[in-house]
């Protein structure tokens, strides 16, 4: 996500670093780089001369410059009006003390606005809730047995009464059915239109006025840009909407529509879909979210999301083996396994501080020479994976040709691993040497 612009205006703090003490002239030039940035990113260009505008009121003054980190102090004044475009603090959903608590998703069709209701069931239920997904499109195609079948998949009921209801009695009922059923959140699946009309806004007015929703949350299509604004503005002028879900932000490199929505509305993001996947939605976070685009990385993300997707006995295991220096193949298999389940590479090396810069260049981190390594070490029998020394000239031969890969591949692998044993083992005595205890180890998945 972000990719274009993050690139763009790391080169621009890099051009910056290079020059040591700065001149007025200096923040001039690398501001006039940043706006064509944000310009091009599809940022509204509004947003973008506030922006630029708040970045040089303090960043040229005598202070700044004449200190001797003048380009760190530069780099942070922009880290922090980015939060502060950003929306400057996470906006959690509003959890009603009196359940149920009742969400009105709305949007556009195309949007991902089922797939985001899903979502955000899968989240809370994890979260300790009981949520209740409640089909009331009643006018697309399909859409009740999509929101059924996605209902399934992340373990959440859903309440339906067939395409052949009046949308405000689905709504009506839905909440008796909550309160029968024990459910504390209803999330409601609106029907969308191809473009803003007023049949639609006055059908979810009615909506509204019989759910009296505790958040009416707009999911619009990232990718978008601009477009993305102009329909965030028509639904709250007309709706009256409590924030925002931004969908395919992980496949959106420039940007503009999460740096615009939040200023032009003056509404949160609340939540950001990262992924196709069903638990591929996060908080948002503009604190983290400014973090990864000025390549800083996104250490809390990171260690929470290894916290959902690792299985800790097997991290306790692991551990265990690396003291014992016992690690073998079919442990490294799992590492492999669990790393996949904790998103695309390319996401993860953005969250580590310093990494986001690599990503392209770093040939072993990429999810092609994963494919390969898991391939590799899946052609070997069990006995080669617990017991790695025997791996012979033939073995290798034989896992080779039953991987798809050469025979220097499969020496690669195993010259790799063994220099990964061999690391860990060191790392083992170190943090024992020093006091470590139990369940101090590393717990990320390695390569």
């Amino acid at each position: 996500m972000f990719e274009s612009l993050a690139e763009k205006l790391q080169k621009t703090f890099g051009d910056l670093r290079k020059k040591g003490r700065l001149t007025e002239s200096d923040v001039n030039d690398a501001l006039r780089q940043i706006k064509l940035v944000l310009l091009e990113a599809d940022v509204n260009f509004k947003v973008v001369r506030e922006f630029v505008g708040r970045v040089k009121e303090r960043a040229i003054g005598s202070e700044i410059l004449e200190s001797l980190n003048a380009v760190q102090q530069v780099v942070k004044i922009v880290n922090e009006e980015l939060i502060a475009l950003l929306g400057g603090q996470e906006q959690r959903l509003a959890i009603s003390p009196t359940a149920p608590t009742t969400i009105m998703m709305v949007g556009l069709q195309g949007g991902g606005k089922t797939t985001s209701c899903a979502k955000l069931a899968s989240m809370l239920r994890k979260s300790g809730h009981h949520p209740m997904l409640v089909a009331a499109d009643v006018y697309r195609p399909a859409a009740i047995k999509q929101l059924q079948v996605v209902g399934e998949q992340v373990g959440v009921p859903v309440f339906s009464m067939g395409d052949r209801q009046d949308p405000v009695q689905i709504a009506r009922s839905a909440i008796a059915a909550a309160k029968e059923g024990g459910c504390d959140i209803i999330i409601v699946d609106t029907a969308g239109r191809l473009h803003v009309d007023a049949p639609l806004m006055e059908e979810l007015r009615r909506v509204k006025g019989v759910l009296s929703p505790h958040e009416i949350l707009l999911v619009v299509d990232a990718m978008t840009g601009q477009d993305a604004v102009n329909v965030a503005q028509q639904f709250n002028d007309q709706l009256g909407i409590t924030g925002f879900v931004l969908t395919k932000l992980d496949g959106d490199t420039r940007g503009g529509a999460a740096l615009s929505i939040r200023s032009v509305t003056g509404l949160p993001i609340k939540f950001a879909g990262v992924g196709e996947k069903l638990d591929a939605l996060e908080a948002f976070y503009p604190e983290r979210m400014a973090s990864r685009i000025l390549g800083m990385g996104d250490i809390l993300s990171l260690i929470e999301r290894a916290e959902q997707n690792l299985d800790q006995k097997k991290a306790e295991e692991l551990e265990r083996k690396l003291r014992q220096d016992q690690l073998d193949f079919q442990d490294y298999l799992e590492q492999l396994q669990q790393l996949k389940k904790m998103g695309p590479l390319d996401q993860i090396m953005g969250m580590i501080p310093g990494m986001g810069a690599l990503k392209g260049k770093v040939p072993q981190v990429n999810e092609k020479h994963t494919a390969r390594m898991e391939a590799m070490i899946l052609s070997m029998t069990i006995q080669e994976r617990r017991h790695p020394e025997i791996l012979n000239g033939s073995r290798r031969r034989r896992i080779a040709k039953g991987s798809g890969t050469t025979v220097q591949d499969v020496n690669a692998l195993i010259a790799n691993f063994m220099e990964v044993r061999k690391a860990m083992k060191g790392l083992a005595a170190f943090a024992t040497g020093h006091g470590g205890k139990k369940g101090k180890m590393p717990r990320l998945p390695f390569m």
